[in-house]
């Protein structure tokens, strides 16, 4: 089993910066991948960024130039840097895991895993 801790969010102003952190933890062999993403009430959850293990990173058009995904592949650990946040980022945002962890069987497999979320507010 694999949980997702995320933390950082908050209410900003317009035009300010938010940094969210999202921490695995359990029995983990490896992360291939990780995400964050967001949803609005009605609405569907969509992709803010993702990172590989490698460093690759991917990122919603809305928040390019913005928003920049890290992480710390020791720590198992990925960071969002929110910069220049708008009203439209309100959202509760999300953190993604894709990796192999061990299960409640005790087998190592393939997984794919969800946070609990953390409530973004942009007050214009």
């Amino acid at each position: 089993q694999v949980q997702l801790k995320e933390s950082g969010g908050g209410l900003v102003q317009a035009g300010g910066s938010l940094r969210l952190s999202c921490a695995a933890s359990g029995s983990i062999l490896s992360i291939n991948a990780m995400g964050w993403y967001r949803q609005v009430p009605g609405k569907q959850r969509e992709l803010v960024a993702t990172i590989t293990r490698g460093g690759s990173t991917n990122y919603a058009d809305s928040v390019k130039d913005r928003f920049t995904v890290s992480a710390d592949n020791a720590k198992n650990t990925m960071y969002l840097q929110m910069n220049s946040l708008k009203p439209e980022d309100t959202a509760v945002y999300y953190c993604n895991a894709d990796g192999v962890w061990r299960g409640s069987d005790g087998r190592y497999r393939g997984g794919n895993s969800w946070g609990q979320g953390t409530q973004v507010t942009v007050s214009s």
